[in-house]
């Protein structure tokens, strides 16, 4: 199991938390991921979380079925503690400009996802997908970008194409740590942190590795992306429940990344764990 840390507690948003409603919404990928196919609530997760320093997090969309999707986002801005929304939705399709006048207009909903590292390449490069993810500027909502390694040069041409909207790249780009390593995701996470309009979201990187990781294991993935986009562009997230199926828990995670920080100043410290993402994501 991974050792357990224990630091000084520093003020945590958490920016990337999944909750899990079976009796409400639909999965289809769960059944896949046998692991977390239950119920994950907001009130189990803050059970947790509060005593660990997080005081309020923003849900990810759950890649609940098509039908699901505005229910879902209404459904957990209502819940204790949710400071905010990210929405799913499908800007390859030509109806997305109405979408998008729809969640503007719920009150907490600070950014959109589509989950990419499972779908086509194609899907994200067409001049329909970037002409829709350019009106996300006008209603000042952000964009997260959930690609694998290798997908990190279709993020980058996305965000270029989207100069005016931020992007928000989950999981540090989704290392293989259990596999390739280091390399050649390193010298893709520099190139799309070069792009000034995109954010890295510490987050997520357990469940790239083997059972029994440890800080240690993480510190050179977390270290570059903190390299690479600096103290001011980056944020924290759990990726709860997602990141408890490696054998971790959330309490591993948070004491890992604190484990990791703990050179750097407080101030850089506030930014990553809550005073970028209040900027970012508007909270």
């Amino acid at each position: 199991m991974p050792i357990r840390y224990s630091f000084p507690a520093m003020r945590i948003l958490d920016t990337h938390l999944h909750l899990i409603y079976p009796d409400r919404f639909s999965y289809p990928w769960l059944a896949r991921a046998p692991a977390i196919n239950r119920p994950w609530s907001g009130d189990d997760y803050f059970a947790e979380a509060l005593a660990l320093g997080i005081s309020s997090a923003l849900h990810m969309e759950v890649d609940v079925a098509e039908p699901d999707m505005l229910a879902e986002t209404r459904f957990v801005l209502g819940l204790p503690h949710i400071a905010g929304a990210i929405a799913a939705c499908r800007p390859e399709h030509p109806g997305f400009a109405a979408q998008l006048e729809t969640l503007p207009a719920l009150p907490g909903v600070k950014g959109l996802r589509r989950i990419l590292h499972e779908a086509p390449d194609a899907l994200s490069q067409t001049a329909l997908f970037a002409e829709n993810i350019r009106r996300l500027a006008a209603h000042d909502l952000s964009f997260d970008l959930c690609l694998r390694a290798d997908q990190l040069s279709l993020g980058a041409t996305l965000a270029d194409k989207a100069p005016d909207v931020t992007f928000i790249l989950d999981h540090c780009g989704n290392p293989d740590i259990s596999g390739s390593g280091l390399d050649p995701w390193r010298a893709a996470l520099k190139n799309i942190a070069s792009r000034p309009n995109v954010v890295g979201k510490v987050s997520g990187i357990v469940n790239h590795c083997a059972p029994g990781w440890t800080a240690e294991t993480l510190r050179p993935y977390v270290e570059h992306v903190i390299e690479s986009f600096g103290w001011d562009r980056v944020v924290w997230g759990s990726d709860h429940p997602v990141a408890t199926t490696t054998g971790g828990t959330l309490a591993d995670w948070v004491g890992a990344t604190r484990a990791i920080t703990a050179g750097a100043s407080e101030t850089e410290r506030a930014r990553l764990f809550h005073a970028n993402a209040e900027r970012y994501y508007r909270v």
